[in-house]
């Protein structure tokens, strides 16, 4: 009977053993999950506050007449507070793009891209007068847009104002959807 209580008691230590290991990593594995779900959703979050909600442009797609395909807006729209937009070009790619009455009373307009940061595709946030870029956080005077170009200024778009509106020719998007 020795050896039986001898062998059971050496199988009870095993098991205690690996019980205790089994909980000093639990607190452990709790601990990471829950760092990964806080670092997950800080990052969900910030992305999604530093792109203002846009406006979808619808433009005709009849290829007989491209300048139907032009994307105008009212200027009782645009004011002092950048508006973003959405596009699809002729190819169906979807850009971003943003316009603005800059402090000096100019009607301006930008892709919601830079030269540098692009790839990241996050875009400008407003902040005051200044576009800031949100991936490197440079700011960039709004009166500045279409004047400076280069490096992480916003890249310029060309627009007229033809009466009350500003006019974007999608030509000039769809040239530029390289950047999306």
């Amino acid at each position: 009977m020795d050896d039986r209580s001898e062998v059971r008691d050496r199988k009870k230590a095993q098991f205690s053993e690996a019980a205790e290991k089994k909980s000093k990593a639990t607190p452990i594995l709790i601990a990471i999950v829950l760092v990964l779900a806080a670092v997950g959703g800080y990052l969900v979050m910030s992305a999604s506050s530093e792109n203002p909600p846009a406006t979808s442009v619808a433009s005709s797609t009849n290829p007989n007449a491209p300048e139907s395909r032009d994307i105008k807006i009212s200027l009782s729209d645009v004011g002092g507070t950048a508006k973003f937009f959405d596009y699809k070009t002729a190819d169906n790619k979807s850009m971003r793009f943003f316009v603005i009455k800059s402090s000096d009373g100019v009607y301006r307009a930008a892709l919601d891209a830079c030269d540098t940061c692009y790839h990241a595709k996050k875009g400008y946030r407003q902040e005051g007068d200044d576009m800031v870029c949100n991936n490197c956080g440079l700011h960039f005077h709004s009166a500045q847009i279409n004047e400076v170009h280069g490096g992480c200024n916003p890249v310029g778009l060309p627009r007229t104002v033809d009466g009350n509106q500003l006019v974007i020719k999608a030509s000039e998007l769809d040239s530029r959807a390289g950047y999306f």
